[in-house]
């Protein structure tokens, strides 16, 4: 696939270590610096291994990669549709204001139009009013009565101790164990 007039491309293995130092940024931007945990062995496996389920589209400036869309799919149950969950777009703030990340955003919902997905989703701090401000000139809309969710770490740990007892409980009561369904 040839760049659009934004030199917006999916992204290539080779962009990898780009992709990378562009999240590294963005996780600076967004006052986590240390949290990015990411590398580049598992950015390649999850994006050009046997069964990708994310996917990026870069975009270069004067040959130089300055940009990322990184998505997945997710699902409604009430539209009974395919959307993209938008995980990250960031430009890089050296080429901002010449119109990459529009073009990045509009061409993620040109491709989800052309798939026939219902919609594009994605998260923004609360604190970050550029972005707001750049989001909703575009007419996205804030969904206010939604608040995001996160089961991670010890917390995510407890829960799988849990469900993996209760299974064994289910088990020793002569319950349905693993792999009945239940």
């Amino acid at each position: 696939m040839s760049p659009t007039p934004h030199g917006i491309r999916p992204a290539r293995p080779e962009d990898v270590p780009h992709i990378l130092r562009l999240i590294r940024d963005l996780a600076v931007y967004e006052r986590e610096p240390d949290a990015v945990r990411n590398t580049e062995a598992s950015l390649t496996e999850h994006l050009f291994g046997e069964q990708p389920a994310v996917f990026c589209h870069v975009v270069e400036d004067q040959g130089a990669v300055v940009g990322l869309a990184l998505w997945f799919l997710n699902y409604s149950t009430w539209e009974g549709t395919h959307g993209i969950w938008l995980e990250d777009l960031y430009v890089d703030p050296a080429v901002r204001g010449r119109g990459h990340g529009k073009a990045l955003l509009l061409h993620l919902a040109a491709l989800a139009a052309r798939r026939g997905y219902a919609r594009m989703e994605w998260t923004v701090l609360d604190w970050n009013e550029p972005s707001i401000g750049f989001y909703r000139a575009l007419g996205a809309v804030a969904l206010d009565d939604w608040t995001t969710q996160r089961l991670d770490g010890p917390a995510l740990r407890a829960a799988a101790t849990a469900a993996e007892a209760a299974v064994v409980h289910a088990a020793d009561a002569g319950g349905p164990g693993p792999g009945t369904g239940a």
